[in-house]
């Protein structure tokens, strides 16, 4: 049987990944997720490591760290990814990447060199991204946009949640409708396979080199045994 880890940024493609795996029946027995050094954030969307914390314990699966910084993130990704292929018995490491081929190529090196496979549930070709978004909001993942490239979009995108009226709006803009390129992020706080939510309070909108970001003063995780 598969035995995955997953590559995680706390976005919505990474938790679709997650979704399309479980939905196949293969575990995932772990997050990975990259910091800087120091920084106490992610790499991917300068998330707080606190918050991507809360999102495994909302879904009950551990979470590794990989510290790393720009020059070693292979070699870092590679060592770890080893410590944890012995600890979980994995057998591959899946990718949230939707066509981006030097992605790709990059996590295919990677597992060749931990012995594992590369598995990438949501590969597709780019004319199909506006549809990768459409099933994404019909999973009933709840996601909110948290940064955007200021090139691209504007401070009004932040803290808008990927519903339909986002896949309407969306198209009307020169970007890449799943943000593939960069052009927003997003943070998935609740959904199918979470077992309690993340509430999220009081954003400030802080202004970043080329992006601005939403950062939550106040987070936490709420039951959801009082849903019917």
């Amino acid at each position: 049987m598969k035995k995955l880890a997953l590559s995680w940024s706390g976005g919505k493609d990474a938790c679709l990944a997650l979704d399309v795996l479980t939905t196949q029946g293969i575990e995932v027995a772990c997050l990975v997720t990259t910091v800087p050094k120091e920084l106490g954030r992610t790499f991917g969307h300068g998330e707080k490591m606190e918050l991507i914390k809360l999102q495994g314990e909302a879904l009950g699966i551990p979470v590794h760290f990989i510290q790393c910084t720009f020059e070693d993130y292979t070699d870092r990704f590679v060592g770890d990814l080893m410590k944890l292929k012995k600890e979980h018995r994995l057998t591959g490491v899946a990718f949230g990447d939707l066509y981006f081929e030097p992605h790709r190529e990059w996590g295919e090196k990677v597992a060749a060199q931990v012995g594992v496979e590369a598995v990438y549930p949501l590969w597709m070709e780019e004319k199909d991204r506006l549809k990768a978004l459409e099933t994404f909001i019909q999973t009933g993942y709840q996601s909110t946009v948290i940064r955007v490239r200021e090139e691209m979009l504007d401070s009004s995108w932040l803290g808008r949640n990927v519903d339909f009226s986002f896949y309407h709006d969306i198209q009307s803009k020169n970007v890449c409708p799943m943000g593939e390129a960069g052009e927003y992020h997003t943070f998935t706080y609740d959904g199918p396979l979470f077992k309690r939510r993340l509430v999220l309070e009081h954003p400030d909108v802080i202004e970043l080199e080329t992006t601005k970001k939403l950062e939550f003063r106040n987070y936490y995780l709420e039951s959801k045994s009082k849903e019917e």
